[in-house]
């Protein structure tokens, strides 16, 4: 069964060269024309989505702030601004790329590939194998190169967070938001500082990297 596509782009010779595209590369695509209000429901069910910014309708940023409410599908972000802090707010919003216009069909359609391949959202009580990290979400526990790493409550949210979503930004705010206490201790600051023993306990091993201007990620390899 081909993977479903959903395309969401106002500019008809421009999005006919994607659907085009991405169906000759072996995907059925669904091609919307305006943006459209989304809630639970008006999704169609697709692995993808590739989403233009300036829309009629609804605006882009507006569709992906709402999708991210009830929906983890991977939303790939076509865009003719290259301003920095369109990027950087469009991944805080959720986006998983950011694709500037004018852009080879090919690099789409690679990216689109490149995406798909990455693990999708992990289930509670899933036992997490990422390069040399083991995490026991079920458990709370987590090994590295086979050996046991204790680690406090929130030093664990973080990284059961990352380990999610490997080798994908995760904002600061989100963690501070839905990891610390906000009555104690929820700034993003104090998230620093978590992130930071975090790291010290996993050592030798590197996998939590800054996404500067936009959070963490964690990119499971092994130690060089």
């Amino acid at each position: 069964m081909r993977e479903r596509i959903l395309v969401v782009e106002d500019d008809s010779r421009l999005g006919t060269q994607i659907v085009e595209h991405l169906r000759s590369a072996g995907f059925e695509a669904t091609w919307w024309t305006e943006g459209r209000s989304l809630m639970p429901g008006a999704l169609p069910d697709v692995r993808l989505v590739v989403l233009d910014l300036m829309l009629p309708g609804t605006y882009g940023l507006d569709m992906l702030k709402a999708l991210r409410g009830f929906s983890e599908v991977p939303v790939l972000i076509l865009s003719a601004r290259n301003d920095t802090l369109d990027k950087v707010r469009a991944l805080k919003l959720g986006a998983d790329d950011y694709l500037t216009k004018p852009f080879w069909p090919e690099e789409l359609i690679e990216r689109v590939r490149a995406r798909l391949r990455r693990p999708a959202l992990c289930k509670e009580g899933a036992v997490l194998e990422l390069g040399p990290l083991r995490v026991d979400l079920h458990g709370r526990a987590v090994q590295v190169e086979g050996r046991v790493v204790e680690l406090t409550r929130v030093e664990f949210e973080v990284l059961a967070a990352l380990a999610r979503r490997p080798s994908e930004a995760v904002t600061r705010q989100w963690l501070a938001e839905h990891v610390l206490d906000p009555t104690r201790e929820g700034t993003e600051r104090t998230l620093d500082v978590h992130v930071s023993r975090l790291r010290r306990k996993l050592a030798p091993t590197q996998c939590v990297e800054t996404v500067w201007g936009v959070g963490y990620r964690l990119t499971p390899r092994t130690r060089a």
